[in-house]
């Protein structure tokens, strides 16, 4: 696994770092692709659903019931799945609607030109709420780059997508509050930092007890978080965004590719 550990650390790096493509797009664009963004949400929930359920999972299970037996094998493979999913639910019930950085913000709203001191507020705490969403993110990803590098692309990618409309998230607000873009660009770039810090604290906190049965648990906890991540946030804003159709069509696209991907390298 070593051997994978700048690589690991370089993806979680570009994916966190994405929320700056949500940010040029605000400071450049004057109006919001939705249909673009809702099949991309789409796509990037497929790709992590699937390789979710048919891959991590499945790979969680294989080295928990080779540890533990079949029977305390499957029940931990089970807990640590749910557990991934208690524990990033448990997050995003931690952060207000109103302030939530998944709430749909649109590049049309850069020109309303608001300038009030609570907007920069919510635009400096949605910056930092996104930092705490996406430390779990950023630990995802590097513990699947860390085993096999082609599925930490794979991952990195899909949740390179998923940070786009975060990037406009904390844009919006930060350009309402100062009128700057600049500003608002930069903050929303540096709240991606969380991912590749999320990563680094879990290398310096988990490496040291690294073994087959935490390597296992680890697993499910990322299957968990980015099932998640899929029907929590990404599936919602695709429709929002754009049509229904559209979304499903991202997904099904997703699946498709990440499928073709793992048989091409069976």
């Amino acid at each position: 696994m070593n051997e994978n550990l700048l690589l690991a650390f370089g993806l979680t790096l570009f994916a966190g770092l994405s929320t700056g493509i949500g940010s040029a797009i605000a400071l450049v664009t004057t109006r919001t692709n939705t249909k673009f963004l809702s099949i991309a949400l789409g796509f990037s929930a497929g790709v992590m659903i699937y390789v979710s359920f048919v891959e991590i999972l499945s790979k969680a299970r294989h080295v928990l019931t080779e540890e533990m037996g079949l029977v305390s094998g499957s029940w931990i493979t089970a807990a640590s799945f749910f557990g991934g999913i208690l524990l990033i639910g448990l997050i995003d019930k931690l952060i207000p609607n109103v302030e939530n950085p998944h709430e749909i913000k649109r590049v049309e709203e850069m020109e309303l030109k608001i300038k009030n001191r609570r907007l920069k507020r919510l635009g400096l705490f949605t910056a930092l709420v996104i930092g705490l969403h996406n430390f779990p993110e950023g630990l995802a990803t590097f513990i699947a780059a860390l085993d096999d590098p082609a599925l930490g692309i794979a991952i990195a990618v899909a949740i390179a997508i998923h940070n786009i409309p975060e990037g406009i998230a904390v844009s919006v607000p930060i350009y309402f509050a100062t009128g700057s873009r600049k500003k608002a660009f930069w903050l929303s770039f540096s709240s991606g930092l969380a991912e590749p810090v999320g990563a680094l604290v879990g290398y310096l906190l988990l490496m040291p007890f690294m073994n087959p049965l935490m390597f296992g648990i680890l697993f499910g906890i990322v299957a968990g978080i980015m099932v998640f991540i899929s029907l929590d946030e990404l599936l919602p804003a695709a429709e929002e965004y754009g049509e229904h159709h559209l979304s499903i069509y991202g997904l099904v696209a997703g699946m498709a590719v990440m499928a073709i991907s793992l048989l091409l390298f069976v």
